[in-house]
């Protein structure tokens, strides 16, 4: 079913709760629309918290039931080499139930989809490796090893921009620890993600272990205050991750945060500059910079600051706006006239704050609908709104520096920490960077690169915990100690040691 299919009516589809279509209680429904048209194309349930209470009863149900609780890491593992076929059976569709929610290029959501299968097989491979350890005890006649358990229900809530990456990253490695899981995707872009847990039943998995819900925050914060959660990861700003984090610890339940990101891109005058503006563009137009890795503070030396700009505006100018299932589009809409209205706000505020307008802005023509352009702003100083807040939108700020020391010291001035970037040709200047840069990724004479291989955080306000690589399997799991006494004595009751 290709694009074209999913418009040509709307269809109503169904939560996914304990292996079956599930409407909500209520029997509330809410559309989806597609952000180029601006047209509803699908509808889904509206849960509220007793829709929650059910979703979490049939994880609690299975995770707790003796076939989970048999079944071998290998046999989990199995669970998701299926799913990833069954991703693989479908990927058009996918695609483009995803291009339809969030009105990102269909080219990108098609590649994301594609690389999915790759990180289930990952993660299914994991599964049976997870091990724990045994210790050197100092004590004569004992004997001490580790077992790392599941922590039992995971909740996971998601964004919007990349609905089906950011719930494999946290269904993948849960599943293969050995949890079950209730998914509360965004309410702006849910249909991929009930497609999903469709897809999951039939690859096998057994009812109840992956549960997803629609709904809007009131769902989100139901979930992540759930008594009867173990263990919550979401994807999403500062103040939902703030949310979700006090919730969470109102119930002594730990949390994986992926937040936002005010990430730098750093480019010296000994960089390969045709690359590097390629980068620059990569890291904050794609995506139509709705990306919390987005960089969106561009540092230039001032020695090529003049002749970088000029090659950057115009690549720039020649992007093409329109609609993104079109593959030769290179930029798409904003999500929502909300969001859209938030980067309006940025922009107009930073020009009033004496921020010039390179390109972009009010000033360049846009198709209808609630699109911005890809928008350059220079004289920007660190101090100023637009080089401290995420606009989450296609909105570059430019500032400039003279010497390395200065320009670790005004990228990392900063709440953030999420990503950064570092274009020289100096490998020892590249590997003082990375040392010196606070942010969870630093990528070197590249940008917006991702793999399952490689660990994802953030630091500072951009997050905590890690996801992708073999350190998100070990969020999912909590360490038991076992001591044996292997002498048959009787210790002295009243030393500890």
């Amino acid at each position: 079913m290709d694009a074209s299919d999913l418009l040509s009516q709307q269809r109503e589809y169904q939560m996914f709760i304990d292996g079956k279509p599930t409407e909500a209680a209520s029997g509330e429904r809410f559309d989806i629309s597609y952000p180029y048209q601006e047209t509803a194309w699908a509808s889904v349930p509206e849960a509220a918290a007793t829709d929650v209470d059910t979703a979490v009863a049939a994880a609690r149900q299975r995770y707790e039931s003796d076939s989970w609780q048999a079944r071998s890491a290998t046999e989990r593992g199995k669970l998701l080499f299926a799913l990833a076929d069954e991703i693989e059976a479908h990927t058009e569709e996918l695609a483009a139930l995803e291009t339809l929610s969030n009105g990102k290029l269909i080219r990108e959501m098609r590649g994301q989809v594609e690389s999915l299968p790759d990180w289930y097989r990952y993660y299914g491979g994991l599964a049976d490796k997870v091990q724990g350890d045994t210790m050197p005890i100092e004590q004569d006649g004992f004997f001490g090893y580790t077992v790392p358990e599941p922590y039992g229900v995971v909740g996971a809530i998601t964004t919007w921009n990349s609905p089906l990456s950011l719930a494999t990253y946290k269904i993948a490695p849960a599943i293969a620890a050995g949890n079950t899981v209730v998914l509360k995707p965004s309410e702006l872009a849910p249909v991929s993600a009930l497609r999903l847990a469709e897809l999951a039943d039939e690859a096998g998995f057994p009812s109840g272990a992956l549960n997803v819900v629609t709904g809007f925050a009131d769902v989100g914060a139901a979930l992540a205050g759930h008594n009867d959660i173990d263990r919550v990861a979401l994807t999403g700003g500062p103040e939902a991750g703030r949310a979700v984090a006090t919730a969470a610890a109102d119930n002594i339940v730990p949390s994986t945060l992926e937040l936002g990101g005010k990430s730098p891109n750093i480019v010296f005058p000994d960089a390969n500059l045709e690359n590097a503006v390629t980068g620059a563009i990569k890291g904050i137009f794609a995506a139509s910079g709705q990306t919390c890795i987005a960089g969106s503070r561009l540092f230039l030396h001032e020695d090529i600051a003049e002749t970088f700009l000029n090659r950057l505006v115009e690549r720039t100018e020649q992007i093409d706006l329109g609609d993104p299932l079109d593959e030769e589009t290179e930029m798409g809409p904003i999500v929502s006239e909300a969001q859209l209205d938030g980067v309006r706000d940025h922009v107009d505020g930073a020009i009033d704050e004496g921020a010039t307008l390179l390109t972009g802005g009010p000033e360049r023509d846009v198709p209808d609908g609630p699109f911005y352009p890809p928008t350059i702003l220079t004289d920007v100083t660190n101090d100023m709104a637009i080089a401290r807040e995420e606009v989450f939108g296609p909105v570059l700020a430019v500032l400039t520096f003279e010497t390395e020391d200065e320009v670790v010291e005004k990228a990392n001035d900063s709440e953030f920490g999420l990503a950064s970037g570092v274009w020289t040709k100096d490998i020892q200047r590249g590997h003082r960077m990375a040392d010196a840069l606070e942010a969870g990724v630093v990528w070197l004479n590249t940008y917006r690169k991702s793999s399952f291989t490689m660990p994802f955080g953030g630091f500072k306000q951009s997050g905590i915990g890690v996801e992708k690589g073999i350190e998100a399997i070990e969020e999912y799991v909590q360490t038991k100690s076992v001591w044996v006494e292997t002498k048959d004595e009787v210790s002295d009751p009243f030393r500890l040691v």
